[in-house]
Order: C-alpha cells, then sequence, then structure tokens
C-alpha cells in the first residue's frame, strides 16, 4: 500500500485533498496530515511516505524547504493556488503540482503519473533528478523569509539566557522543550528553549547547521566525523563536544567520503 502525506495550512483545503485522494487512489494510506511545513517534514521523518502532496505557502517551513529535504527519497507533488507565480515553473514538468480548488480530473492524472513512477526503482538521495534540484533551488531563491535567528532564548533557573547561535554545538529534543548545548567561552554548558526542534528548524541557516535525526540537529562546523558501526549505524563525533551523536538512517546519505 502506498503512503501518502498531505499538507496544508488550512483546514477546509486538506479536508478536501483527504476526501479526493480516497475517491481517486482508494489503495493508498493517508499516514499523516500536517498544518504547516515543520510538522510536514516532522511526519515524514516518522513516516517516511512514498508520496507527498505539499502545499507550497506555508508558515515556518513552506512547501519548498520541505521538498528540498526529501528530494530523491518521496514523490512531490505541490498544492498551489490558481495564479500563483510558481506556476510557470512547474510547468516545465519537473515536478507534478496541483491547483486548488481540485479538478478531479486533473487529479486523476497525477494519480496515474504518481502510480508509474512509483513502479520504477526507488531513486536515492543523490541521484534526484537535476531538473528537479534546479526547481526547488530556483524556488527557494524566489521565497521571502525573516532573516536566520542569531541568538536563542533559553529558559536556565529564573534567568533567561541569550545563547549566540554561533556558539551552538547541537540541539535535541527534549520532551516538549529543546536542548541547546553550547560552548560557553571553553566550558559545554546546556539550556532549556521552550520552542520544539521542528519549529526552531525554520529559523536556523541550513547552511550553518545539519539535521541528522529526528531528534537532533548539529551545527555543521562543529562535526568533526562519521563513523559507521559494523550494523549498519552511524555516529557523529564532533570538535566542540565530548558528546556522540547518532546519525539516523535518512541522513546517512549526507556523510560520504569525496
Amino acid at each position: 500500500m502506498t503512503r501518502l502525506l498531505i499538507a496544508d495550512d488550512e483546514s477546509a483545503p486538506l479536508e478536501q485533498l483527504a476526501e479526493a485522494l480516497a475517491a481517486a487512489w482508494p489503495e493508498a494510506d493517508i499516514v499523516a496530515q500536517a498544518r504547516h511545513g515543520a510538522d510536514a517534514w516532522d511526519q515524514w521523518l516518522a513516516h517516511e511516505p512514498e508520496v507527498c502532496f505539499l502545499d507550497i505557502r506555508m508558515p515556518g517551513l513552506s512547501g519548498i524547504d520541505v521538498a528540498r529535504r526529501i528530494a530523491g527519497r518521496s514523490a512531490v507533488v505541490f498544492v498551489t493556488a490558481y495564479g500563483d507565480h510558481a506556476l510557470q515553473a512547474f510547468e516545465a514538468g519537473a515536478v507534478d503540482y496541483l491547483v486548488k480548488p481540485l479538478d478531479p480530473a486533473r487529479l486523476a492524472q497525477t494519480v496515474a503519473r504518481l502510480r508509474e513512477r512509483l513502479q520504477r526503482p526507488a531513486p536515492v538521495l543523490s541521484q534526484a533528478p537535476q531538473a528537479l534540484q534546479e526547481l526547488l533551488e530556483q524556488l527557494a531563491g524566489q521565497q521571502r523569509r525573516p532573516a536566520w535567528a542569531d541568538t536563542l532564548q533559553a529558559g536556565v533557573g529564573k534567568e533567561v539566557r541569550l545563547i549566540r547561535v554561533a556558539d551552538v554545538v547541537y540541539l535535541e529534543s527534549d520532551s516538549r522543550y529543546t536542548r541547546v548545548v553550547y560552548l560557553d567561552g571553553t566550558q559545554q554548558r546546556d539550556a532549556l528553549l521552550r520552542t520544539p526542534l521542528k519549529d526552531l528548524l525554520a529559523q536556523l541557516d541550513p547552511a550553518r547547521f545539519q539535521q541528522v535525526h529526528r531528534s537532533t540537529v548539529v551545527a555543521s562546523a562543529q562535526i568533526a566525523s562519521a563513523v559507521r558501526d559494523d550494523e549498519g549505524g552511524m555516529q557523529l563525533r564532533l570538535r566542540g563536544s565530548p558528546d556522540v551523536l547518532t546519525v539516523s538512517r535518512p541522513f546517512q546519505g549526507l556523510f560520504k567520503a569525496q
């Protein structure tokens, strides 16, 4: 059974898409529904569905941001409003797209193409189609987004501590909070942030931070090496910390010898 993820920041279009897919693709299983990009990415990590239907305009991580993270690992269909400036780029044929409100005949065509595509050998991360990669880079450059965070506010007892992002070694989920490990001079310290890790991702510059596990994000400059074990697992050794971090399977492809 093909697993689907659907994401839209408005409830009515999300419900309409779920109902339309149930009619057009009854043998598929919608394993996750998301109302914003950060949740869509987190749900992708939890379920690794074969197909994702992503609203292009979502707060925080957009559909484009999520698609860039999963490119080559799942088929992506963008769902967008009529008249969106991105439609011309989509029509180049690099990705499937649907226009809201959904047209049942157009959805049926998309489902037929997806069924055919899913019968082919599964692509790997490093072999994502060049046309798709170029399109996503082009669309990402057109997005307006807030400046990347340069400080994080963490609670330490009665104190609110301002932590420079440049000092962060890594962040990891800790129940409802996020634990941030950072350098204070030569000392390693940690503190708790009230913002969930999946929401912090939209504030961190992806050129400076890498997610290596559903619950772990690490500063790229702090990675010393990635070591595989005999069971197929992988761990990271860090420059600024004695801690060893686990790299989950979806992220192991980020670390390859050149």
